[in-house]
């Protein structure tokens, strides 16, 4: 089997073994990441206040498994983008018998995820974050956005509707101190123990 370093090998090279250390990517290999630290998260889910929900909860769980645990503050940004961008997408930008789809990937080498919510309604676009007056219940989250992202934006979606992206930093996982099955772990229930 040839392993997969991201380099092509010539025949002459696989039949000689070229597989030892020198052809092994630079970056290790480890938290759900490719071999030179890039992962993805593209799902679906309904257009609904508990499809926004789902949205979140399964970004957490897969930053999890690339090693941002709950609490990192990667994790905690990238949570709340995706929130604040999927409750949009389903207040806004909602049709019926459409879902919306959730897109993260972690671009490990430039230290970033870029976060794209998709929704079917071209006809509302975001408009420039504003923050709205204290009394307002509503009206804070592309602000939020804007605040924690290093850069966002929106694009028509082809054939229909548009996608709302973020960039966020992503510093560096956390290590062997958290193990995939621990990102499932709300930190309320960890308290508990």
């Amino acid at each position: 089997m040839v392993p997969m370093t991201g380099k092509r090998m010539t025949a002459a090279e696989k039949a000689d073994g070229a597989d030892g250390p020198e052809a092994a990517p630079s970056v290790p290999r480890g938290f759900g990441l490719s071999a030179n630290g890039y992962g993805s998260l593209s799902r679906q889910f309904p257009s609904t206040p508990q499809g926004a929900q789902e949205a979140r909860h399964a970004v957490v769980r897969q930053l999890g498994h690339w090693g941002f645990g709950p609490m990192a503050d990667a994790s905690c940004t990238v949570a709340l983008v995706v929130a604040e961008l999927a409750a949009n997408a389903v207040r806004h930008g909602r049709l019926r018998g459409r879902n919306f789809e959730v897109r993260v990937d972690c671009e490990g080498p430039a230290s970033r995820f870029r976060i794209e919510v998709s929704d079917a309604r071209l006809g509302r676009t975001p408009e420039e974050p504003v923050l709205p007056p204290g009394d307002r219940e509503s009206g804070r989250g592309l602000f939020l956005v804007e605040c924690l992202a290093t850069r966002w934006g929106w694009e028509p979606r082809n054939p229909i509707g548009k996608t709302v992206w973020a960039e966020v930093a992503a510093g560096r996982p956390e290590g062997d101190s958290v193990r995939p099955q621990e990102a499932s772990v709300r930190p309320w229930e960890a308290s508990a123990e």
